[in-house]
């Protein structure tokens, strides 16, 4: 799959009543669990991906899936840095094969295992465990999508994530970042990695990331 030409969304800043508190729930957007409530704890460094940055991203997806009604059949993923689990629990919701939430933090991941519970989502695994780890530990090459939304004030993971993540990516699959500054091309040219799309909302910004086919022959 070649790369297409980058879009950019131009950015929207959060008003000051919406940045100044984190929202108490978000809700998954589409599929079978659609408006279904994700609590969101309040810890420090929990951030959820935002409702309109995770519309987007999911009209992206299903347009590479190629199903159409913004579905992802079969698809296998990892939300390696799981949190609400918006991000694993959507692409499950949108008919996702496989998806492991993996969350180092034990409240949270107990929480994820109870949504998981809840909804009966038989395709949804939950690991409390680090998230780099779990996807060195996946094999090569498997992947259709890698969720990867570290905490924005942890630098140092996001080089190893990507590296781990480019190495379990098929071919034709995607890594989905999400950082507090743009990754440029060269970074991620070192890491196997091009850009598919870029945009950001407010503080954060939203890359979706293909595996280099030049760097790959």
């Amino acid at each position: 799959m070649k790369p297409a030409p980058r879009k950019s969304v131009p950015a929207r800043s959060p008003s000051p009543a919406a940045s100044s508190k984190a929202p108490h729930f978000v809700r998954i957007i589409g599929g079978q669990w659609k408006r279904t409530r994700l609590a969101v704890a309040d810890k420090a460094g929990l951030r959820p991906t935002p409702d309109r940055v995770r519309e987007t991203l999911f009209n992206w997806l299903a347009s590479l899936a190629g199903a159409g009604g913004g579905e992802l059949p079969g698809w296998r993923c990892v939300d390696a840095f799981a949190g609400t689990g918006a991000l694993g629990l959507e692409a499950a919701s949108r008919g996702a094969g496989s998806v492991l939430l993996c969350e180092q933090d034990p409240a949270l991941a107990l929480q994820l295992q109870a949504l998981k519970t809840k909804l009966s989502a038989e395709a949804v695994r939950v690991e409390r465990g680090n998230g780099v780890t779990a996807l060195e530990r996946t094999p090569a090459g498997s992947l259709h999508a890698v969720f990867l939304d570290p905490p924005f004030d942890n630098e140092a993971l996001y080089a190893p994530a990507l590296s781990a993540a480019a190495r379990a990516l098929r071919p034709d699959g995607v890594i989905y970042l999400e950082a507090a500054r743009q990754w440029d091309e060269q970074a991620l040219s070192s890491l196997g990695l091009v850009v598919y799309r870029h945009f950001r909302a407010g503080a954060v910004h939203a890359h979706l990331l293909q595996r280099d086919a030049d760097a790959a022959a």
